[in-house]
Formats: C-alpha cells, structure tokens, sequence
C-alpha cells in the first residue's frame, strides 16, 4: 500500500528527515562514546537539527532568506560548542567533522521539504561514510605523494575544464572536430591514469605478472623496455619473456576497449579476434611465467610508469593524432589500401595508439571500414614485432630469445583477421 494512502505527505517528509538525520547522529553518538573528549551532538541532537532545517523550510514558502536565517543560528551554536571543545581540549588537536554535520543535517532538512529526495539521502549516505572511513582516508596521505594531487588536478583540467570548451563540429578541409581530438586525448590519459592509480595504491606488491598487466594497460612497449633491461641482470628468461607476453596480451584489450569508446563498428569487426589475442598472450604468457627458472629468491615489482598526465605530453599526444588523421586521409587518398597498410607497419615502430585512433575517426569518411580494420590489425602486430626486437636487443640472450619468439607468434597470429577483411 503507498504510504500516501494513510499518511499525509509531510508525514512522509518528517520519517525520512528523522531516519537520515538519526543515522548521522548515531555515527557520532559512537564516535563520542569512543572518545574521552567532548564532542558535540548524538541521536536526539542532529534529528532535531534536521527538523529545524525542515521547519525552516516549510515557514519560508519558497524563500531562501529565512532557510538562510535558520542556517546562520544552527551555525552559530556550533561555533560556541567549537568553541568549548577548543578551550577545553588543551593542546590536543580538535577537528570540526561533528560541526560540518550538523551545518549537512539542517541542509538534508530543507532538501526534503523541497523534495530533493535523492539528493538529501545521498548528501546522508556520503556524510555517514566520510566520517565512518576517517582512518582509511587519512592513511591515502601515506600511500600517495603529494605530486599525486597535482596529477589529478591534471586530469581534471583535461576532462573538465578544456574539454566543454571546445567546439563540437567539424572544421578544415580534412573535417577535424576539436572536441573529438581531445576526447581522445581524454580517453588514452584516463586509461593510462587508471593503470598508473593501481600501480601507485598496491606499491609494487603481485610481482612481475601484475606488474605485466598493469603495464599493458599503460604501454606494453614501455613493459617490455623495463622487463628486458630487468631480466638482463636477473636470471629467469622464463618469468619476464611470459610477463613481456602478457604485457602485449594486455595491449589488445587496451585497444578493444578505446575502439569500443570511439568506433562500435571497427569493435564489431576487430573485438573478437582482440579478445581471442589477448586470452591467448595473458594465458600463454603466464603459463610460461609458471615454467621454472634457475634463479631464486623473491621477485617483486619495479615497475613504475611515469605520470601519463605531464599536460606537455598530452598536448604531443594530440598533435599526434591529428597527424595521423591528415597521414591516413593522404595515405587512402593517393596510395590507396597498400599505402595505409604501409603507414600502419611504419606506426608500429613508434606509439600505435595516435595512429589507430586516427583510423577510427577517419572510418565511414575516406577510410572504408575493412581498410580501416586491416590496417589496424597491422599496426598492432608490428608493434608487437618491434617489441620483440626491443626485448632481443636489451636484455639476456635467452630472455631475449624467448621474448623475441613469443612476441613474432603473436604478431603472426595479429595478422589473422587479413584473411577475412
């Protein structure tokens, strides 16, 4: 039965007010009884305060003035039991979580009355948490540096500020929308924070296998760098050649992922085949990772990526992708299929990814979605066979060896898609 039925809707209105505001105060009636010093407020103190906030509302007929009013002399009470707490603290530190609360619980009041129900009981639920997690919040200032702030700060100025700024539409001859380019941009640094968040918050536990996964999703070419020049000075050819596999594996997914964000239909074509890559390189990867190597001792992980925020490097990796949007758009255009394959091999050499996101925003336009597709496939597998070369030149020879010969199969089996395109 609807509780409207039976009772009125402020009925209805003052119940959730008392439920949220009694879950906050019950919150810091057991942060008090835990603490020896005073504390302001319990059960019975923050509902009265979230009804106050109620009421304030509900006088005010749609004015904020008198919300306004109620907010200062709930704020003003707090201050004098701050206040008291601070003067009979001593020299212990006194924080103002309990404080903010109440000021939170008299604003949860008059979000209810003006039926902002969502976000009152959000407001409660994220309060609740902020002040129950305090010790798992306050220990992030030991795992993260505090660069990493300025690193997030970053990654808000690329996603919040410049992007919504930028015109939506496309420009020039070669029909470049600003706000695609940089959503791609967007996009590889939020991946690459991802992998690089992860890394930072298990400080180098799981190895050299995590570390092949985590660098994979990052830049498998940079996995295989540091792996080979790690497996140079360690004897297990067995553990970094399948880590250096798995990395690659790892690549695919990285890529299925970004073509899903940009390009459903070359996902359509290509997922599959990437998805069957990747099983392949992380399970055969790991399988050889598992055979035994004549080295002992603990392995840990070194691995660190470098920041993949750096707005220099962001900015590069833009002007990247709008070169290889105009190199595709000429490649097609007087080379034809054997042209772009050609440039897909070369890109190979170097990073893939401002090249295979050209290729999807090329796609439909002057770019035909099997080409599209083809080419690709061919950019991947030559990077992987790059990569090979990469760990054959850098680290020991049997690393080396086994690596280079793992990486040319994949690259081999990359290849396989040609055959239906």
């Amino acid at each position: 039965m609807d509780p409207h039925q039976w009772l009125p809707a402020d009925a209805v209105k003052i119940l959730l007010v008392l439920g949220l505001s009694f879950l906050i105060g019950l919150e810091r009636e057991e942060h008090k009884a835990a603490s020896e010093r005073y504390s302001f407020g319990g059960v019975r103190t923050f509902p009265l305060i979230g009804l106050i906030g109620y009421a304030a509302a509900l006088l005010s007929q749609g004015q904020l003035l008198p919300v306004t009013a109620g907010f200062a002399v709930v704020a003003a009470f707090l201050v004098v039991s701050y206040h008291y707490k601070l003067t009979t603290a001593a020299p212990a530190p006194s924080g103002v979580t309990t404080e903010m609360s109440g000021l939170v619980t008299y604003l949860i009041g008059a979000l209810v009355y003006k039926e902002q129900f969502w976000i009152a009981t959000t407001l409660s639920v994220a309060g609740i948490l902020l002040l129950e997690l305090k010790a798992a919040l306050e220990s992030l200032t030991k795992r993260i540096a505090p660069e990493e702030i300025l690193t997030f700060a970053k990654f808000l100025l690329l996603t919040a500020v410049v992007l919504p700024i930028l015109p939506n539409q496309p420009m020039g001859p070669f029909q470049i929308n600003p706000f695609k380019t940089w959503l791609v941009v967007v996009a590889v640094s939020a991946v690459s924070y991802g992998s690089y968040v992860i890394s930072l918050l298990t400080k180098g536990q799981g190895g050299v296998i995590a570390a092949a996964i985590l660098g994979g999703i990052y830049s498998s070419t940079v996995t295989t760098v540091v792996m080979a020049r790690r497996a140079k000075r360690e004897n297990r050819p067995h553990l970094f050649a399948g880590g250096t596999l798995i990395a690659s594996g790892t690549m695919y997914l990285r890529l299925a992922a970004l073509l899903g964000i940009f390009n459903l239909q070359l996902l359509r074509i290509l997922g599959p085949s990437f998805a069957v890559l990747a099983a392949v390189g992380i399970l055969i990867g790991w399988l050889w990772s598992r055979r035994p190597d004549s080295g002992a001792g603990p392995i840990t992980r070194e691995f660190r990526p470098k920041n993949p925020l750096e707005l220099g490097a962001a900015f590069l990796f833009g002007l990247l992708f709008l070169a290889m949007i105009i190199a595709t758009h000429y490649a097609v255009t007087y080379l034809g299929r054997a042209g772009l394959y050609g440039l897909a091999a070369v890109m190979g050499i170097v990073d893939v990814d401002p090249f295979i996101l050209g290729i999807t925003q090329s796609t439909g336009g002057s770019t035909a979605l099997n080409i599209a597709a083809g080419a690709i496939a061919i950019a991947a597998a030559s990077n992987n066979l790059v990569k090979g070369i990469y760990a054959f030149l850098l680290s020991g020879r049997p690393t080396g060896i086994q690596s280079f010969s793992l990486l040319c199969v994949l690259a081999l089996l990359g290849l396989a898609p040609l055959l239906w395109l």
